[in-house]
């Protein structure tokens, strides 16, 4: 399933849907028509595990192409919000995870040239979370330095403590699109959660595919352009850490739990690694896509 939140006009709550080719069928209002009750809300839909899915798939799949009334609109009518507009927590970010990255990094970064023996954790606020096509914040009292990173996005499924590899993947409930947003001249002595904290830093969306739709998420093209002009292109396979092994070592220590957001980090081509460098802008639209899942299209704001 292809899962959205949406709205049907600016002043509308938030509703649970699933896009099926041009139309967003609301879950709640299906399972309502059906008789099988079923949440509204993507968390409480992922908080259910897989016997939600399991429901929600089969009825879209019987009503398909006979919706019953006020349960499917075109996609064209609604609003995309990000996916989980409230994250619970704060998003662990994964930093320097495509060997390229590691090296433009250590170029203009002043970080080690060395591949990291560990996944580099940080996080990122509730508050950073906006959907496709809302403003990037460009606060230009704070950042001349605005700089994108397209990430795949790991939605947690199931509660995750000590988690082996071999197991990881059972946890995941799905995958979505993440841009990092960056601004490389607030870090602080090291620390990059303000830098990479602020709000409207982590474009999120525009929808979540389950995990039963993407058969390897290890083998999926991912780029990403400025004002149309391609910045970024690989491939999740050339991750330094996967994605069994971030689990397992972020829930080695800090407990995972349903609706958790990891951002997997980003390949080569950000602005910083750039000669000149390069960086956002009001005005700069940022499109990111990866594979199978879809793409966010962002403009930069004046705030």
């Amino acid at each position: 399933m292809r899962l959205v939140t949406y709205r049907t006009h600016p002043a509308a709550a938030a509703r649970l849907g699933a896009i099926v080719d041009t139309q967003v069928v609301d879950i709640a209002a299906l399972g309502l028509a059906a008789g099988v009750p079923l949440p509204a809300d993507m968390l409480e839909f992922i908080d259910l595990g897989p016997d939600a899915v399991r429901a929600a798939s089969e009825l879209l799949a019987e009503y398909a192409g006979r919706w019953p009334v006020g349960t499917a609109r075109s996609l064209s009518n609604v609003d995309l919000l990000a996916p989980i507009p409230r994250p619970r927590k704060n998003i662990f970010g994964i930093g320097l995870n495509y060997v390229e990255h590691v090296a433009e990094s250590s170029r203009t970064l002043d970080t080690s040239k060395e591949l990291p023996s560990q996944p580099v954790i940080f996080s990122k606020p509730p508050t950073t979370i906006i959907g496709t096509g809302e403003g990037i914040a460009h606060n230009a009292r704070l950042t001349q330095q605005m700089d994108w990173e397209v990430e795949l996005a790991v939605i947690i499924g199931r509660r995750a403590q000590r988690i082996d590899e071999a197991a990881a993947l059972e946890h995941v409930f799905g995958y979505s699109v993440m841009v990092d947003i960056s601004a490389r001249d607030c870090r602080r002595a090291g620390q990059w959660i303000y830098s990479k904290g602020q709000d409207t830093y982590g474009p999120f969306g525009p929808c979540i595919v389950t995990a039963d739709e993407i058969s390897d998420p290890h083998d999926l093209d991912l780029w990403l352009t400025v004002n149309g002009v391609e910045k970024q292109r690989s491939n999740t396979r050339h991750m330094l850490f996967r994605i069994p092994h971030l689990i397992a070592d972020i829930s080695a220590g800090i407990t995972l739990e349903p609706g958790d957001v990891i951002a997997t980090g980003t390949p080569e081509g950000v602005g910083a690694g750039r000669t000149p460098q390069e960086w956002l802008w009001p005005g700069d639209v940022v499109v990111a896509c990866v594979e199978g899942i879809g793409q966010l299209r962002n403009p930069v704001v004046t705030v």
